[in-house]
């Protein structure tokens, strides 16, 4: 029988979900920002005096930014025995001319922007950011292991590693400042799954891709 009508409202029907990200991906993206995070807040106490003055200790900060970086691919590493994570880097490492709109329209800031399961400013931030790690690892690691290079190289692995940094952190803040901005988003990598008209709205070539040979 229906409700009185000055019963309890009936609860709103719930939209479906979609899975989007695997325990296994949630648990490479935390740990590779927890390490990110370390890098950049230890580099900030050996490169910015009223943070290393506050922390001190500065040869703790040296070695722990040093290891932390050493460190800072092995979750990617170890994720890639996940099929679910290689299906995903291959998707961020396939364009297509959808993506060349979406770019168009971003920076024009109107026009519809179609997406797969991830757009194409997400493919740019993880290409820009593989390739700023590696960089990175590379010139710390001259930086680290002085008798690898000569000191013209050293100098030279210095300069862009400290002018790199900034940029990652610039980087890093821009991400986050997005998702900050998208609450669907976060919750889908917090628990796996995304709202079915988010999806449909933000990604609507998700399911094209996934059934595309």
């Amino acid at each position: 029988m229906p409700p009185r009508p000055d019963g309890p409202a009936a609860p709103a029907p719930a939209h479906p979900r979609v899975p989007r990200f695997t325990p296994a991906e949630h648990r490479v993206h935390r740990a590779t920002a927890t390490l990110m995070a370390v890098c950049v807040l230890t580099a900030g106490c050996l490169y910015l005096p009223f943070l290393a003055e506050l922390v001190g200790r500065r040869a703790l900060m040296v070695t722990v930014h040093e290891w932390s970086g050493i460190l800072l691919p092995v979750p990617l590493l170890l994720g890639l025995g996940s099929r679910a994570l290689r299906a995903d880097l291959t998707r961020l490492n396939r364009y297509g001319p959808h993506d060349r709109q979406w770019l168009r329209a971003a920076l024009r800031r109107r026009g519809a922007r179609p997406a797969g399961k991830f757009n194409a400013g997400q493919k740019l931030y993880a290409a820009w950011i593989a390739g700023a790690v590696l960089v990175m690892l590379g010139t710390g690691l001259l930086m680290w292991f002085t008798e690898l290079a000569p000191l013209v190289w050293r100098t030279g692995a210095t300069f862009v590693h400290d002018w790199l940094a900034l940029a990652v952190v610039l980087v890093i803040a821009g991400h986050v400042w997005k998702a900050f901005g998208d609450p669907e988003s976060r919750r889908g990598l917090r628990t796996g799954s995304v709202d079915a008209q988010w999806a449909g709205r933000e990604h609507p070539l998700w399911d094209h891709e996934d059934n595309t040979p």
